[in-house]
């Protein structure tokens, strides 16, 4: 399971998050209570010392919206307390909603 985020400059990325500040990653637990929170944070906060990659995966099958709409758009979200679902509103759906205007996930 992949975790997805929004790079919004500075080094900083928007995500969907558990409360104890740990990504949604397969092996944490906070996906049971199917609520999660919005969160801006600086990218090596929620890597640490794994790898990560730019995936626009989906470039080629939907268009991606302006960047600054996708950036405004996501920071108009930080802090908020949205819903989690593994299969349906999962961290993937929110970042290809935001770049996309759609919900996608494969990972599922």
């Amino acid at each position: 399971y992949q975790h997805w985020v929004i790079y919004v400059g500075d080094e900083d990325v928007i995500h969907v998050t558990d409360e104890r500040d740990q990504s949604l990653s397969g092996s944490s637990m906070s996906v049971l209570k199917n609520r999660a929170r919005v969160k801006r944070q600086h990218l090596k906060e929620v890597v640490g010392n794994n790898k990560w990659r730019v995936n626009n995966k989906y470039d080629h099958s939907y268009t991606p919206l302006p960047v600054k709409k996708v950036i405004q758009h996501a920071e108009r979200w930080v802090g908020r307390e949205v819903p989690y679902d593994v299969l349906e509103s999962n961290c993937e759906h929110f970042v290809t909603w935001l770049r996309y205007g759609v919900a996608v996930s494969e990972q599922v």
